[in-house]
């Protein structure tokens, strides 16, 4: 398992080939090298708007990519029998959802307890569960946070609002091409009886990442 519990015993985790060790690039480097000149050459001749083109990708980073994830999550406190599933083998449990693929092959769910909180970083580049989380925010991939969430994860998540008690112990998971962690966060109290959909409403990105938490009943997104 590799996890960073306040210390700083970086393992040297090997990237498969689609991973560059140089922190600019990410798996997707030759991809976004390619739409990033289709936008260009788009934009020039007038036939889109960038701001249009701003508001696709964020509604993908923000809005439809993480409510595959919210799914996830949702049925796991829902269903007590597929949480099982999520645990023994997140990858297969998620594929039966029709989450999967690229970028989304060995999974693993780290959960949040009373006593535990999980964080997800990815300190070499930018692995990122694109199946189930959608596009990585721009923050995911900043040196600064992938560098302060294993030295100060506590103060880091301060800068995102979240105040933790300081008996609540946070752990830090560093992902890699090999395994891929989406933390499955406690489900909020006032929501007995929530139909899986409803719940599923309360699940954020941020909240699957480490960097936040689920919204409280008659909170809006």
């Amino acid at each position: 398992m590799t996890h960073h519990d306040h210390d700083h015993d970086h393992h040297h985790h090997e990237h498969d080939h689609d991973h560059h060790h140089d922190h600019d690039h990410s798996e997707l480097s030759e991809v976004a090298l390619r739409v990033r000149a289709l936008e260009t050459i788009l934009t020039r001749k007038g036939l889109v708007d960038p701001a249009a083109l701003d508001a696709i990708v964020e509604t993908y980073e923000t809005k439809i990519g993480p409510r595959n994830g919210a799914r996830v999550v949702a049925r796991a406190w829902t269903d007590p029998a597929y949480l099982g599933r999520l645990r023994e083998n997140a990858t297969a449990a998620i594929a039966e959802l029709g989450y999967g693929g690229r970028q989304g092959e060995h999974m693993q769910i780290v959960e949040n307890t009373p006593e535990t909180h999980n964080m997800v970083v990815c300190t070499l580049c930018s692995c990122y569960p694109w199946p189930v989380l959608g596009l990585p925010p721009v923050w995911y991939k900043s040196a600064p946070y992938r560098s302060r969430a294993v030295i100060d994860p506590r103060g880091v998540l301060q800068d995102f609002g979240v105040t933790l008690p300081e008996t609540m112990q946070i752990r830090v998971w560093d992902s890699t091409a090999e395994m891929r962690y989406l933390v499955l966060p406690m489900r909020p109290k006032g929501t007995e009886g929530w139909s899986e959909e409803q719940l599923a409403h309360l699940v954020t990105r941020d909240s699957m990442i480490g960097t936040g938490l689920p919204l409280t009943p008659g909170a809006t997104a």
